[in-house]
């Protein structure tokens, strides 16, 4: 097949249909547009929240971008934006034959190494890999260095190998490789930046903190706190605790379930609210948890919402919660902390990771011990009789302001414009 041009393989339509045809009938670009380019994101096609974020962020920045992703992160606001161009490279995940995941998978790397051969940006940031990881890290990232691009990596978890307990010398050798070949990385915290250093040899030079954006995807209508608890059917008087997320392995949620449990015979007033998916890659954790759930005389208490929230449902549930539990054992940053605090909910989390770094006890939070049920139930109780809980309705503006001063989208932009600039004038 003959080498497309930077204006065949401009902004796809979002079908995927579309993004898995030979890109012979995609929008072309303007030739103004393609001159002020800069930057290609390269999104893996996930984490909708982050990208819309940091390209709103960007293009306030005045940094022009192609972003690359598929049909999860497509939305009319990224497509409006003016300075974006959305390239869906990827289409649709969902659905098909074994073989026609392969397909689709195969044939999106075709379309992405076609596509970088022709791209006019100098700079590629990475936010995620795509799906196999270790080719990314390696034969991908020696693709992009020939052809003459600079890398920037968001290494949003330093080894998540480590985090989720199947670490492995290739996994450690294979980011280890990607960390050497990009030209600059972003962190969110000091504990994720010496670990990158010391564990992976990067040098400092290379290493640049942003905070972890608040996130401005999930709507937050003019629903109440009292009109979310009666969709959810809790009581007003009703003390509530949130889990929001995938059930992984890492995320703890066993312990919060014991803890809950301890609670619930002295507590009758307390509930619990799990909110979130089944990930295959988990295999049996959820259902170890739920069957503790279902064999115990206060399941009836626990709302289990077991399936994939979407972005316009998340805030029922944290309008409807008084606090939300993080009760990780192992864990760089949490994403959900931060949509919590957007909603100006207190947290109830464990000490792990850069957690301390993003509670203020007392006043956004509390903390305790991972992997003990007892100090989480006893961290529970500390908050539903502390001043914070007490006072929550007038605290929220307050936590949300906290939040918003120090993860602002706005400093994550300028942070990164400043990086896409030293590289450029290299």
């Amino acid at each position: 097949m003959d080498t497309l041009s930077q204006d065949e393989i401009a902004v796809a339509e979002s079908s995927p249909a579309n993004a898995q045809a030979d890109l012979n009938a995609v929008l072309p670009a303007t030739a103004s547009t393609r001159a002020e380019q800069q930057i290609v994101l390269l999104t893996g096609g996930y984490d909708k929240p982050y990208v819309m974020g940091l390209t709103q962020a960007l293009a306030a920045q005045s940094v022009w971008m192609d972003v690359v992703g598929g049909d999860a992160i497509d939305s009319p606001a990224l497509r409006a934006t003016e300075r974006l161009r959305f390239v869906n490279l990827i289409g649709s995940r969902e659905g098909g034959s074994l073989a026609a995941k392969v397909s689709r998978v195969l044939a999106y790397y075709a379309r992405l190494i076609r596509y970088a051969a022709t791209a006019e940006p100098k700079v590629f940031h990475i936010l995620w890999n795509n799906k196999f990881e270790f080719l990314d890290r390696t034969l991908l990232m020696l693709y992009y260095r020939l052809l003459g691009k600079k890398v920037v990596f968001t290494a949003h978890n330093v080894n998540a190998g480590k985090r989720d307990g199947n670490d492995s010398f290739l996994n450690r050798l294979t980011l280890r490789a990607q960390y050497r070949l990009c030209d600059a990385i972003f962190v969110h915290t000091e504990k994720m930046r010496a670990e990158l250093i010391k564990d992976f040899g990067v040098g400092v030079e290379k290493v640049h903190m942003i905070p972890f954006g608040i996130n401005n995807s999930v709507p937050d209508t003019a629903l109440t706190p009292s009109e979310a608890r009666q969709q959810l059917g809790i009581g007003k008087e009703e003390k509530t605790i949130l889990f929001f997320g995938a059930l992984r392995p890492y995320k703890g949620l066993e312990y919060l379930v014991r803890a809950f449990l301890q609670l619930a015979a002295s507590h009758p007033e307390y509930r619990l609210i799990i909110a979130g998916e089944r990930r295959r890659e988990s295999g049996s954790y959820p259902e170890e948890v739920l069957r503790e759930i279902d064999g115990s005389a206060y399941r009836d208490r626990i709302l289990q919402v077991i399936r994939f929230i979407p972005d316009e449902r998340a805030e029922v549930y944290f309008k409807a919660a008084d606090v939300l539990a993080l009760p990780y054992t192992n864990v760089f940053q949490s994403g959900v902390l931060f949509t919590g605090y957007g909603f100006g909910l207190p947290v109830v989390a464990t000490d792990v990771g850069s957690i301390r770094e993003e509670v203020k006890v007392g006043e956004t939070g509390f903390l305790c011990e991972a992997c003990d049920p007892r100090g989480l139930a006893n961290a529970i109780e500390e908050y539903f009789t502390s001043e914070l809980f007490r006072s929550l309705q007038l605290r929220r503006s307050w936590i949300r302001e906290w939040a918003a001063a120090r993860h602002s989208w706005s400093i994550v932009g300028e942070t990164t414009r400043k990086v896409y600039a030293e590289l450029l004038a290299r």
